[in-house]
């Protein structure tokens, strides 16, 4: 059984890369905001008195890990300290385990909240800008199954860490798969349709549909990973930011 369970808030990589990001962060941190604001509010249209509330949960919340459930594994559960993965060196939490159960959680900022920025695209977003919202709905649908199987094709499990995917990888495919769909029949809300697919794709392809691979893989698994930083959080805002390039 998993005892004094303490991985809820936890460093999920090193301090180095961190503090690298954090200087990034802060350097250009009025820049940085400005243009942030600009990309939730006016380009996906998340209303302006949310903006603190998303950007906020989205930057402490990679670090908030809830757990989901513990899966029982027939092979030794692999503990590392360090994993590199994609050029990232991944912190591994100490958690007192069994030798054959993985803890899997979900992350606060890197999946729970593109989730519920995702759903309120869909519900509100949307709608309020496109004139025909059922034809929109079935552009996303479309572009959200690609997505999600080219994620699934890509993702690796990788022993002492969990579920990876390339960078690049889903906010490409996004961009490209909007593109296409934009070239058969236009598209209307393309930044809408491409967070909404590139969120939900990499979090269903890469992390879901991967679950029942990763029992024993590691003490712990974070649905999720980084939060703000990497994962399916940055692989939305890469998509909308492509297609606004692209465009």
């Amino acid at each position: 059984m998993l005892r004094n369970i303490k991985g809820l808030i936890y460093k999920p990589f090193n301090l180095l890369y961190m503090a690298f990001l954090f200087f990034v962060l802060f350097t250009v941190a009025s820049w940085f905001l400005s243009f942030f604001r600009g990309l939730l509010v006016e380009t996906l249209g998340i209303p302006q008195e949310y903006f603190w509330a998303v950007a906020l949960l989205s930057l402490i919340g990679s670090y908030v890990n809830l757990p989901l459930t513990i899966l029982e594994s027939e092979r030794p559960v692999t503990y590392k300290e360090e994993v590199d993965a994609f050029g990232v060196t991944w912190m591994i939490p100490e958690v007192d385990a069994g030798p054959r159960q993985t803890l899997v959680m979900i992350n606060l900022g890197g999946a729970i909240i593109p989730a519920l920025i995702s759903l309120y695209l869909l519900i509100f977003s949307i709608p309020a800008c496109s004139p025909d919202p059922l034809m929109t709905y079935l552009k996303a649908l479309a572009v959200l199954v690609v997505v999600t199987l080219s994620t699934h094709q890509s993702a690796q499990i990788v022993e002492g860490l969990g579920i990876t995917t390339p960078a690049w990888g889903p906010p490409t495919m996004t961009a490209f798969v909007v593109m296409i769909v934009n070239h058969l029949s236009p598209v209307t809300c393309p930044a809408q349709i491409a967070y909404i697919g590139g969120t939900l794709g990499a979090l269903i392809g890469a992390d879901l549909m991967n679950l029942h691979k990763v029992a024993g893989v590691g003490p712990v698994v974070s649905i999720g990973g980084a939060g703000t930083f990497d994962g399916i959080y940055l692989t939305g805002i890469v998509s909308v930011l492509l297609i606004l390039f692209l465009a």
